[in-house]
């Protein structure tokens, strides 16, 4: 175990018993925010998570955390939270700890040392190929834990590891990792500290992220809680009161109208219905209130009138957007926006791609507030549909759900131009995780240059500039290199305190966003920095050769519309000064030049003149 990270000792603890009161408590504040950060990382992972268990409820199965110790308790206490908050159903998020309830008060010597224990548990609890489960883990190692993840396994079940160390042996053991690297602990090997914090913010994340997607809420209101006390009977009447504008008295008659069921006093009140109205408006849209009430403004209902639907998608590696929208005059009104998972079926697979495509759908639908139902138009821009049979398996998939009668499959880039030039034709430039540049003429004629993928190019992406500044600091530290503040920066990202602890975090830790996340930080130090003012002139300078060579392949002159899209872009204003900076060096001027930030707003746009001509 000397290895682990949870178990090093921290140095800015070093002296903890000498520490004043307050200097001690300030101490642990500032070690537990890294718990944040550490967090904020495994974004992507643990809405992957999200989707997954959502999916898997949806069709009948279940969310079990299985952990030894600290682990075990804070998976069993999301579980037990879980009914009285959403009103799931018991055993819906079911906690299974090492040496059983006892446990739960008493540490249970030993147990955790026991991996054939975990079979045994899992058996009692009737674990199924139909069920997710969560290994939680913070060092990664803990044999309870490993062989609860390998029974699941062998039975068919989804698994996630949840741990806190970049080397964790539960890494390549499950389907799924999340990994908060937190650094060493202020009180050394106490886990229940910041790691525990961690795991904890990653519980309360995935738990409320699935009942969310499950229809448990409406707006940010809990509206499926289960009023049991005193508390829950006044939260209740004030969430009536919030979504309802109605007096304390008022709140409280509708719901003993309603028997206390609080969706159905929303519904019946938003909707003008009566309680049994409700609650078969509720059943037909499957429990979403949103959907069961057409909410216009803040309170106001509307009627679902009879304008013609559009669907717009923008699908990628990280996640679906869907638009769902109506003609305005000459222009178009946004009606529902729905989000899901990643829908890129070279990286997810066909079964988790056209999943996200239905899940964005139906939050569209139900953002919206309107029962989902074929539309006039859908336009579909996808990562990963480049070739014809991939966009064939899509329009097979639009025909079953009945999506709509006139639907179009394109790549994803081309939604840029539709979305940020005024004709749809020009340069559309990326720089997120990946990088490409796109390039379409009037007559339809279009051209790429980039998007080679991270092995082979994403010169000037997210993840190329942060691996730049990683092989900065290595090089630093070796003295291969000039020094660089870089190096500061990205140990604290981490939670580091040597620049050979990065070996760990950045082979076994981080997966591609999770890195590219990290190129905000050397266009920070950029400013005060020539090694990472160097890197980011690099990076720029690729993305223009891109840029200007996509365009001479459909003879462009100097000037041209540029739409410009992904996170790089999107956040920081500098490196668009500094992208168009380097263009101007390679003699091009854009005109005009947009930031897309909802690519899906060109699926829409494309979808209405489909529905024109269709």
């Amino acid at each position: 175990m000397d290895h682990l990270q949870t178990e090093a000792r921290n140095p800015a603890s070093a002296g903890l018993d000498e520490l004043s009161a307050y200097q001690f408590v300030r101490l642990m504040a500032a070690e537990d925010a890294k718990a944040v950060a550490a967090v904020e990382s495994q974004a992507a992972a643990i809405a992957r998570a999200v989707e997954v268990v959502a999916e898997r409820m949806k069709a009948g199965g279940r969310l079990v955390y299985v952990g030894a110790g600290t682990s075990g308790r804070l998976g069993v206490l999301d579980a037990s939270e879980c009914p009285p908050t959403f009103n799931a159903p018991p055993g819906l998020v079911v906690g299974v700890i090492a040496g059983g309830h006892t446990a739960l008060t008493r540490a249970v010597e030993g147990a955790e040392d026991h991996p054939e224990a975990a079979a045994t548990d899992l058996t009692a609890v009737q674990l199924s190929a139909a069920d997710v489960l969560v290994g939680i883990a913070t060092s990664g190692r803990t044999p309870y834990v490993l062989g609860a993840v390998e029974y699941a396994r062998k039975l068919g079940a989804f698994t996630v590891g949840l741990s806190c160390n970049p080397d964790s042996e539960l890494i390549p053991r499950v389907d799924l990792a999340i990994t908060p690297v937190v650094g060493p602990e202020v009180l050394s090997g106490s886990t229940r500290l910041k790691a525990g914090t961690a795991t904890k913010l990653v519980l309360n994340m995935l738990s409320t992220g699935v009942m969310v997607r499950l229809g448990k809420t409406f707006g940010n209101l809990m509206v499926d809680l289960r009023a049991t006390n005193a508390k829950l009977r006044y939260r209740t009447n004030r969430i009536v009161r919030e979504a309802t504008g109605l007096d304390p008295d008022a709140a409280a008659a509708l719901l003993t109208r309603c028997d206390g069921e609080l969706k159905t006093a929303l519904v019946a009140q938003l909707a003008g219905l009566s309680p049994d109205g409700a609650r078969a408006r509720l059943s037909a849209v499957g429990g979403w209130v949103r959907a069961a009430v057409a909410v216009n403004g803040k309170n106001g209902v509307h009627a679902n009138g009879t304008e013609e639907l559009v669907l717009g998608f923008d699908g990628g590696g990280t996640r679906t957007v869907a638009l769902l929208a109506s003609r305005n005059g000459s222009g178009w009104k946004l009606l529902g926006r729905g989000e899901a998972g990643p829908s890129n079926r070279q990286a997810v697979g066909t079964p988790a791609a056209l999943a996200a495509l239905d899940a964005a759908a139906d939050a569209a639908f139900a953002s919206a507030g309107r029962p989902r139902k074929a539309v006039r138009a859908a336009v579909l821009g996808l990562a990963g549909a480049g070739r014809a049979e991939d966009r064939e398996v899509i329009r097979e998939w639009a025909a079953k759900v009945h999506l709509a009668p006139a639907v179009d499959v394109i790549e994803d880039a081309a939604l840029l131009l539709a979305a940020g030039t005024p004709d749809g034709w020009g340069v559309a430039v990326v720089a997120g995780t990946g990088s490409m540049a796109y390039a379409r003429a009037a007559d339809g004629r279009t051209a790429r240059a980039g998007g080679w993928g991270y092995l082979l190019g994403d010169e000037g992406s997210g993840y190329a500039l942060a691996l730049a500044g990683l092989r900065a600091a290595a090089r630093a530290a070796d003295g291969r290199g000039p020094r660089t503040v870089l190096t500061d920066k990205l140990l604290s990202a981490f939670g580091l305190t040597r620049p050979e602890e990065l070996v760990g975090v950045v082979y076994r830790g981080c997966d591609r966003p999770a890195l590219a996340a990290l190129a905000p930080l050397v266009l920070d130090a950029a400013e005060r920095c020539p090694v990472a003012a160097e890197l980011a002139t690099a990076a720029v300078a690729e993305l223009a050769a891109a840029a200007v060579a996509a365009a001479r392949q459909l003879g462009y002159g100097a000037a041209f519309p540029v739409a410009l899209a992904g996170g790089l872009f999107e956040s920081r204003a500098d490196y668009r000064e500094r992208f168009l900076a380097a263009l101007a060096e390679q003699g091009v001027t854009p005109a005009p030049v947009a930031v897309v930030r909802e690519p899906a707003e060109g699926a829409v746009r494309l979808a209405l003149a489909l529905r024109a001509t269709a």
